[in-house]
């Protein structure tokens, strides 16, 4: 063992040495996930876009998307879409929900973290710290795909759906703003087993999941509340794509996904339901 280490220094001094530098590192790690800042959105731009039939005529489930970073207008503009207010004096919101439960939040995977938009201040709130937008794409790609063969856009086994309507049993989606994107492009492969024929995005530069909170229903049993929350979750995918489709952008909606990877990345409780993912990018 002579030689391997420096003269003068035992191993227990080098444990100690190694101990003290994986303190630094977490140190450093903790102070930069304190970094991590609200974003405060841009002011909603409401008289853009293509009129609602030449986006109905449009409307489709994106197979690629660019690497192209979107500006903090279009995400504004796009979570106002999702799920913003658009009735100040009742609060109420872009998307329907049972008993106005308002039961969904948007978490918004960017280049530099996790945020949670924040809708009542128009905003997006940190989560947690690092780019985790390959965990979505890695989550997607282990659990076989987004809808089932032949699911609600009506197509056979293995065909790419027509027009992109129901996702996962439901309507509806939304994104953030702060996107620094810098991701690779988003390119779409073989379609995995079972997927319904869904392309595999990868390097998106904003994803967006939906994650119901059936606590919010004040009354329903279980199985009400989460077929509830797949019906907001769907009102929203559907506001999305409608907004993708009169602003050049694209996303894919997809419903199957690692749902316990997502849990514990996200730290989310038990009782809380992620349903519907949407990759959101301009289209090449």
């Amino acid at each position: 063992m002579k030689g391997l280490f420096p003269e003068g220094i035992d191993k227990s001094g080098l444990f100690i040495i190694f101990i003290a530098f994986l303190t630094v590192l977490l140190t450093l790690s903790l102070v930069q996930a304190q970094e991590l800042k609200t974003i405060k959105l841009p002011e909603v731009n409401k008289s853009r876009g293509s009129s609602l039939m030449s986006a109905l005529a449009k409307k489709a489930s994106a197979q690629t998307l660019s690497d192209k970073d979107l500006s903090q207008q279009d995400l504004s503009d796009l979570l106002w879409a999702a799920a913003g207010i658009n009735r100040s004096d009742t609060k109420k919101r872009t998307y329907s929900s049972a008993q106005n439960a308002q039961d969904v939040d948007i978490y918004v995977f960017l280049k530099d973290g996790v945020y949670i938009y924040d809708y009542a201040n128009h905003a997006l709130n940190p989560v947690i710290s690092g780019d985790h937008r390959a965990d979505i794409a890695a989550s997607f790609s282990m659990s076989g795909g987004g809808m089932p063969s032949g699911g609600p856009s009506g197509g056979a086994p293995g065909a790419e759906p027509a027009g992109a309507g129901q996702h996962g049993g439901t309507p509806g989606g939304a994104a953030p703003a702060g996107a620094q994107g810098g991701a690779p492009g988003v390119t779409a492969g073989a379609s995995p087993a079972g997927a319904g024929g869904m392309a595999r995005l990868s390097g998106f530069p904003v994803n967006l999941l939906l994650v119901s909170d059936p606590s919010r229903y004040r009354s329903g049993t279980d199985d009400l509340k989460k077929e509830w929350g797949a019906f907001s979750a769907g009102v929203i995918t559907q506001n999305v794509m409608l907004f993708c489709a009169a602003n050049d952008m694209g996303t894919h909606p997809r419903a199957m996904f690692d749902k316990a990877k997502l849990r514990t990345l996200l730290k989310l409780k038990d009782n809380l339901n992620p349903v519907i993912e949407l990759p959101v990018g301009y289209l090449r």
